[in-house]
């Protein structure tokens, strides 16, 4: 608990019970993109007497102190991440809505070079592919 208060802190925000409850589960989830409901849903099973409206507004403030990534795939819904600092891209599957980050150099540079080639310098991007199991012939 005592990491978790210093990122809080670091952060500029008060160390609050729920604060560190929820960063807690975004830290120790398997799943590294969590909805505002799957963090409310763990908050329950653990025992912790959360509500889904402070979720929402800790995960929001999380997101401006720049602890979190929230990230609006197709299918109307936000999900959330630690920011670690380091990039990566998105590939959703159709189907179970599973997150599979991915990086690729290729990718990467193709973007830069696509920018250039149009008079701009790439600042920031944001590349979700949307997929699904290839099916077995």
């Amino acid at each position: 608990m005592l990491e978790e208060n210093q990122e809080l802190r670091k952060a500029g925000l008060k160390v609050t019970l729920p604060r560190v409850k929820i960063l807690q589960i975004l830290e120790s989830s398997e799943d590294h993109h969590m909805s505002a409901e799957d963090v409310y849903k763990a908050l329950m099973e653990a025992g912790d007497d959360v509500g889904l409206a402070t979720v929402y507004r800790v995960l929001t403030q999380f997101e401006n102190a720049g602890l979190v990534e929230r990230h609006n795939f197709d299918g109307g819904y936000s999900v959330f991440e630690i920011a670690r600092g380091e990039h990566h891209d998105h590939m959703v599957c159709v189907d179970t809505n599973e997150v599979i980050e991915f990086h690729n150099e290729k990718i990467e540079a193709l973007q830069h070079q696509i920018a250039e080639e149009h008079g701009y310098e790439l600042v920031d991007h944001s590349l979700v592919l949307y997929v699904r199991p290839k099916s077995k012939k």
